[in-house]
């Protein structure tokens, strides 16, 4: 078995809206001037980093926006150039949401589990219902298009609709989620964690709200079809909701048989831990689980948040060895980068660190594992997938001079009421669509 990393291309209409509650980069960078073609090429460049290391990559193409179903569907009609002027004009923050690139991370996109886990034997895909935020609330039926398109056989893969679009069922999908197994082509446990339950009250008030219930997390590995021998679901701190932790993976990444993660991630460490560790041993797993636990006397929490540590990508390379693909700003926080130079002179399992510049993702929230959906094949599945998402240096090439002929170097808010915006991106999007086999992905919007 293979894992793959389907990254999100960014779109066209990226921009800084400051949607995100409690997300401090999005919040802090509201309103200033992004560059869409610098923010897919750092994207593009990030893939082909891990095509030359060895690894399988593939990608999901950009959602079609701004997204002027939606808009018609809260009383804007007419023309495209009529629905965007009087958006822009009437209800400016909702053309704001509707024209978010935000699925570009598709660590939201949903959460899967691979064959060696699920009680039929076939990879299971529940796409994140992203309810908490409006602008991310409205991605979910194009990224279950997208999974169909890429994995249609269903004597493999089974497709499950999300689940309702209630603040009570509020799913963020993988950026909750952690699998570990002693390798990738075996048996694992599935780790969600959740920020509020009903009828539980978190240890400290929150200054922002906990995006995933305990009781999505539940609904997915149900649909899933993944046993509770195989499950544990635990509490995010409300210490790191506090701090600025919105999802899990912003505080905690797994990859194999490692556990990476702060101090401040659990609400009970030693029950989470305890649960984890029992599960792991009933696997009776070829290998010991590994938990690699990160102090704040190492490093303070608010050099993890700020620097992004954590949403690091923790890959496996060719080699065995593991590598992980930091933010740049792990690099320039001196607590982060002294613990990872440490880290790599144990020279006991972590090989390499890169530092990728995603400078453009990261100031709207987003860093490296933000950009990926990890997906688990055997290789008759792999052979099964529509083969035009998977990357290689040719055709990453082929994306970037997309990206440069179709993507603006400047956009302010006021560019979103513009028609040729629109445009530009339909046809952006259309020639994205040539370049990976997809043909008429997005009729279906269109019609």
């Amino acid at each position: 078995m293979i894992e793959v990393n389907f990254d999100g291309l960014v779109g066209p209409t990226h921009n800084y809206a400051g949607l995100s509650v409690g997300n401090l980069a999005s919040m802090h960078h509201g309103q200033q001037t992004s560059n869409p073609r610098a923010a897919a090429l750092e994207g593009l460049e990030k893939m082909a980093l891990l095509c030359r290391l060895g690894l399988t990559q593939a990608i999901l193409p950009p959602h079609e926006r701004p997204h002027l179903e939606s808009l018609r569907r809260i009383g804007f009609t007419g023309s495209p150039k009529t629905i965007l002027e009087r958006a822009a004009t009437e209800a400016p923050h909702l053309l704001a949401s509707f024209s978010s690139a935000s699925p570009m991370w598709t660590a939201n996109a949903g959460t899967m589990a691979p064959g060696y886990d699920t009680l039929d034997g076939r990879a299971h895909f529940t796409p994140a219902n992203l309810a908490s935020k409006l602008h991310r609330s409205i991605e979910a039926p194009q990224t279950l298009h997208a999974f169909r398109t890429i994995f249609p056989d269903s004597a493999l893969f089974e497709h499950h609709p999300a689940l309702p679009t209630s603040e009570a069922l509020g799913d963020e999908g993988a950026a909750n989620h952690t699998r570990l197994a002693p390798q990738h082509g075996a048996p694992g446990i599935h780790l969600f964690v959740y920020g509020q339950a009903r009828g539980k009250t978190p240890s400290e008030p929150l200054r922002f709200p906990a995006r995933q219930t305990l009781e999505a997390s539940q609904s997915v590995a149900r649909l899933n079809q993944l046993p509770s021998e195989r499950s544990v679901f635990a509490c995010q701190s409300a210490q790191a909701i506090n701090a600025g932790v919105f999802h899990n993976d912003v505080i905690c990444v797994g990859n194999e048989d490692l556990l990476f993660f702060h101090e401040a991630c659990f609400e009970n460490e030693k029950a989470a831990i305890a649960e984890l560790q029992a599960k792991w041993n009933a696997l009776k797993a070829s290998k010991p689980l590994r938990l690699r636990r990160v102090t704040a006397a190492e490093i303070p929490l608010e050099d993890a948040v700020r620097s992004y540590l954590f949403n690091s990508q923790l890959v496996t390379l060719p080699s065995g060895k593991l590598a992980l693909i930091a933010p740049g700003e792990c690099a320039t926080t001196p607590s982060v980068k002294n613990y990872l130079d440490r880290w790599l002179a144990e020279k006991k399992d972590l090989a390499e660190v890169h530092y990728p510049s995603l400078r453009q993702s990261m100031a709207n929230g987003g860093g490296p594992a933000c950009l990926r959906f990890r997906v688990v094949l055997t290789e008759k599945q792999r052979a099964n997938c529509h083969p035009g998402v998977f990357l290689d240096l040719k055709k990453i090439d082929a994306l970037k001079g997309c990206v440069e002929k179709h993507y603006r170097e400047r956009l302010v808010f006021a560019d979103l009421a513009d028609e040729n915006l629109w445009k530009e991106s339909c046809e952006a999007l259309e020639a994205l669509t040539q370049i990976l086999g997809l043909g008429s992905f997005y009729a279906f919007q269109r019609s």
